[in-house]
């Protein structure tokens, strides 16, 4: 699934342009995606999709990849 929608939130969360946001970025892998930074891409997530993210979810979202299989929970 390419999501624009969800590559956008991400681009906007960390700061990075939309071409770097690959599946295989990961949390920490990049210095721009730390604890904060987390924080605001599930604010981001959940504003664009207007959607309540469980507690296990938003710590389960450790990658681009993973995001999109949680949010898949959420939209489909």
């Amino acid at each position: 699934m390419d999501n624009p929608t969800l590559i956008q939130a991400f681009a906007t969360a960390l700061a990075l342009d939309a071409s770097q946001i690959t599946d295989e970025l990961t949390y920490n892998s990049i210095p721009q995606w730390d604890s904060t930074a987390h924080m605001m891409l599930i604010a981001e997530i959940e504003a664009q999709f207007d959607i309540m993210l469980d507690t296990d979810d938003i710590i389960d979202m450790s990658s681009v990849a993973k995001a999109k299989q949680i949010l898949a929970k959420y939209i489909d």
